[in-house]
């Protein structure tokens, strides 16, 4: 299932690649969606708002691991497109070696600075005893997530997008049985829909493993490639290392977000975190459009073919603009109907209607500058440039403080439900302009008389 995607049609190699990735990055954000679901169903209106106001932590701590394991593959995808096996194997190996000890340093530190952080949130008093016992529970568990997004990211870099897929289908089924299990039958809480969550990607890590070291003889490691190889540690680590540092940085932006929404009660975290779910489900398009361009330019940069990573920069583009018109025109009307998906049938969401409307609509208008910044940012990260796509995260993260600064100030919930909106605006053409400076840079360094 491997594809070689340094030949053939940019455009009809992204659509065939992506559309496997979309339905994975559906069942995997179906993960945290479903344990909001059946918390807000099951558990009452309060443990809803207390899985929600955790969100942002849990996007920086598993944004900061899989940024850094994703980062290590990278490396992967280059030497699998320039035809180099024994790379490819040992970029593998080294890739868990790095792994291991990203999630070691992180679980410790996520879980010792958990109190602090949730008390610096604003973490509304009465959610504050289950957002805790959820969020130390997902990190107490990162070793599972990490490892599932590391092998799945391994296969993405030679081409293989159905795999993951497949895995993380039947572990999202898992999930969803072992969240109406802990929480219905045993009476756990939102502690056991963090537990479903951790157990069902423990799964889906371990099948994924499984298949790469039984059945993928292009990233099965060999004895002699269980070793530490200088030069391929050092060039993960220099990529990884930024892009770990990326999302630690935008996810800090997230928690002032957060931190401003908590600060006008649980009432508008609840119709916030309903609306959020929503948004981030039909924001998974620009999120495996950024995959499918990863693996793209990290295979032709392999083979040094510039040309046709622009082509393919101007594709996704064409992707990403039809995709957030679709699901815009889409997702606006049907707001109020999925967000009662997170309720029960008994519960009026009008109160909830007026905090969730002015942050969806905004994001909304946004989606285009969203996909901007997948595409280029992946782009930037798969020829090798970690640390200078990392100023994208530097750039997110400036807008976003600065409006969510204003909102707390001025009280003002509307703007800090534009934080996230804003944040994409500016990024996104910035992203534009540095991917335009860079290729000017790789034209000079790889092919200077041809581009």
């Amino acid at each position: 299932m491997e594809t070689n995607m340094t030949e053939g049609r940019p455009l009809t190699l992204m659509l065939r690649f992506i559309l496997p990735l979309l339905l994975g990055n559906i069942f995997q954000q179906l993960y945290n969606m479903v344990d909001t679901i059946i918390v807000g169903r099951y558990v009452g209106d309060s443990a809803l708002a207390a899985v929600g106001s955790t969100g942002t932590i849990f996007f920086m701590v598993i944004g900061i691991c899989n940024g850094m394991s994703t980062g290590f593959t990278v490396l992967t995808s280059q030497k699998f497109g320039a035809g180099d096996i024994e790379g490819t194997k040992l970029s593998v190996t080294n890739g868990i070696f790095l792994s291991i000890i990203v999630v070691s340093v992180m679980t410790v530190v996520s879980l010792t600075l958990m109190h602090p952080l949730l008390h610096l949130m604003n973490t509304p008093a009465d959610i504050y005893d289950d957002a805790y016992h959820y969020i130390s529970t997902i990190c107490m568990g990162v070793t599972a997530m990490v490892f599932y997004n590391l092998f799945s990211s391994f296969l993405r870099a030679i081409g293989n997008s159905r795999m993951p897929l497949i895995f993380l289908s039947i572990s999202a089924v898992l999930n969803i049985f072992l969240d109406l299990l802990f929480i219905i039958v045993f009476q756990m809480g939102v502690r056991g829909a963090a537990l479903a969550t951790v157990l069902s990607q423990t799964v889906s890590a371990i099948a994924c493993a499984v298949y790469i070291f039984t059945k993928v003889e292009t990233l099965k490691p060999q004895k002699k490639h269980w070793r530490l190889h200088k030069e391929s540690i050092k060039k993960q680590f220099y990529i990884g290392l930024p892009m770990s540092l990326q999302f630690g940085i935008t996810s800090s932006g997230t928690m002032v977000v957060q931190t401003a929404i908590n600060k006008f009660g649980s009432v508008a975290v609840t119709g916030f975190t309903a609306a959020s779910r929503v948004q981030g489900l039909l924001s998974q398009g620009m999120m495996a459009l950024g995959q499918t361009t990863a693996s793209y330019a990290g295979q032709n940069y392999g083979k040094k073919d510039l040309k046709r990573i622009h082509q393919g920069t101007k594709d996704a583009m064409k992707i990403g603009v039809v995709y957030s018109l679709v699901v815009g025109v889409i997702g606006i009307p049907l707001l109020p109907v999925l967000m009662k998906l997170f309720f029960d049938s008994g519960v009026d969401i009008a109160p909830y209607l007026p905090w969730a409307k002015p942050y969806f609509y905004m994001c909304v208008a946004n989606y285009i500058p969203l996909s901007m910044i997948f595409i280029y940012r992946n782009t930037i990260q798969g020829c090798g440039y970690g640390m200078i796509s990392m100023t994208l995260g530097i750039m997110e993260l400036i807008s976003r403080l600065a409006t969510a600064g204003i909102s707390i100030f001025t009280h003002s919930y509307t703007l800090a439900a534009a934080a996230d909106p804003a944040a994409w605006f500016c990024t996104g053409f910035f992203a534009f302009g540095l991917y335009l400076f860079l290729r000017k840079q790789m034209q000079k360094k790889l092919q200077p008389s041809d581009c």
